[in-house]
């Protein structure tokens, strides 16, 4: 089967042409770093990594740009709060991103960019806008993208333009909004107080840049006027990917990226997980109930990552219990066996189906199950799946419970042995307690 994308551009599934094959180039949209990584933003991470991981198993030659945003609204704002200098606040944050990343086990990206590395790059493009007359400046030094000049603004978004237009006559400087507010967005911020010591001295003026022009500038520099691939969350289409959309195309009169792919929400009680709505949870969070970061990269795989998926602390229990018992059934089986080739050319038509996660999952207990399989073939097979999940099943141990775990276990199975029901519930509530599924 061919491999295809569902292309949220086009709004279709489409076959996937890189633009110079083998090299496929893929610009994920990082985190901002001004605070700790919830798990609702990685859920956009670990998509990004599957997608990664798949192309390589098929033979593509990746080269993956993620870029940490370390300067916008966010990062100064809370910065200033903190009594930090810019680079130290958002290097700290950085680095604990790092550590969530080791431990979801994502493959780390071939080039982390940084927002402030960028800003000679960012001037550039916004020079070129000025002088094709699709941005201007404003009264107070700030230069903005005018949509009404480009003819394609909304196409990926698939906004009306005629709505567009009525309601564009005004701007707006702030990096985030909502859909509704579509006015001329900053492409360039002049500086005020507001800023502080977050400013550079540019050939337009004394100020800092948008959100959005650092996307562009940092995938442009590293992958090409025109690349492959552009992911992010479904919260990115409008306003960030548009606009990216916008300036890039227009300063450079070529397609900026051939496949948009974005993953769904991670909701929490059926609502958006997000820090504005204080409504999130952090890798710790988890951590503190004894769920493993590859649980909840299991969890994460169980669901396509197009669709919104409802994190529960039940559903994530379901995940562990899950995982440890495949984790467990593994690490018994034997080594040094063969691929099963049936196996892998189901599973290669799974993920080559616009990343088939939950298809794969099951067909790995479909190989446990298996009886006509000699151990060590099943082992060799599912580990050579692995190099796309990432579930870290090569690198396995024996599940060590708390001793305090251990003596509930065995008084619950004393208890039973007795047919004290009442008692074995009792030990068991207290078990799941402690974070434990029985």
């Amino acid at each position: 089967m061919a491999l295809r994308f569902y292309n949220t551009l086009t709004r279709s599934f489409e076959e996937f042409k890189p633009i110079n094959p083998p090299r496929v180039g893929i610009y994920s949209c990082g985190p901002t770093v001004y605070g700790s990584s919830h798990i609702g933003n990685y859920r956009a991470y670990i998509f990004a990594d599957i997608l990664k991981r798949t192309l390589s198993y098929l033979g593509y030659e990746v080269k993956q740009v993620m870029n940490l945003t370390d300067v916008d609204d966010k990062t100064i704002r809370d910065s200033q709060k903190a009594g930090k200098s810019l680079r130290d606040f958002t290097e700290y944050f950085t680095q604990e991103f790092y550590k969530d990343r080791d431990l979801l086990n994502i493959a780390s990206a071939d080039i982390y960019t940084k927002a402030t590395d960028y800003i000679n790059e960012m001037v550039s493009i916004i020079e070129t806008l000025l002088a094709k007359g699709y941005a201007y400046k404003s009264e107070d030094g700030s230069v903005y993208f005018s949509i009404e000049k480009d003819k394609e603004y909304g196409k990926l978004s698939h906004l009306d333009l005629g709505t567009l237009k009525e309601g564009a006559s005004g701007r707006i400087k702030a990096d985030e909004y909502e859909k509704d507010n579509v006015h001329d967005f900053a492409l360039w911020k002049s500086w005020d107080k507001a800023d502080g010591d977050a400013y550079w001295e540019t050939s337009l003026g004394k100020g800092r840049p948008g959100w959005h022009i650092e996307c562009s500038a940092m995938s442009m520099k590293n992958l090409g006027q025109s690349f492959d691939i552009h992911t992010g969350g479904v919260d990115n289409i409008f306003p960030h990917h548009e606009n990216e959309i916008a300036q890039s195309e227009c300063a450079t009169g070529k397609t900026f990226v051939k496949y948009w792919m974005h993953n769904g929400w991670l909701l929490v009680d059926e609502k958006k997980m997000a820090k504005s709505l204080g409504n999130f949870y952090l890798l710790q969070d988890l951590s503190e109930r004894g769920i493993s970061p590859l649980v909840f990269r299991y969890f994460l795989l169980g669901a396509h990552y197009r669709s919104k998926l409802n994190f529960t602390w039940e559903a994530i229990g379901g995940a562990r219990t899950a995982y440890e018992r495949l984790a467990a059934e593994i690490f018994e089986l034997p080594s040094h066996g063969n691929i099963n080739q049936n196996y892998k050319n189901k599973f290669t038509e799974f993920i080559s189906d616009d990343l088939g996660t939950p298809r794969a999952l099951a067909l790995i207990w479909e190989i446990l199950k298996d009886s006509t399989l000699e151990p060590a073939d099943k082992k060799a097979t599912i580990l050579d799946f692995d190099k796309v999940l990432g579930l870290g099943l090569d690198k396995l141990e024996p599940l060590i419970l708390p001793y305090n775990v251990q003596a509930l276990l065995k008084e619950r199975e004393e208890a039973r042995r007795a047919k004290n029901w009442q008692l074995a519930d009792e030990i068991r509530r207290k078990i799941e307690g402690l974070g434990y599924v029985v």
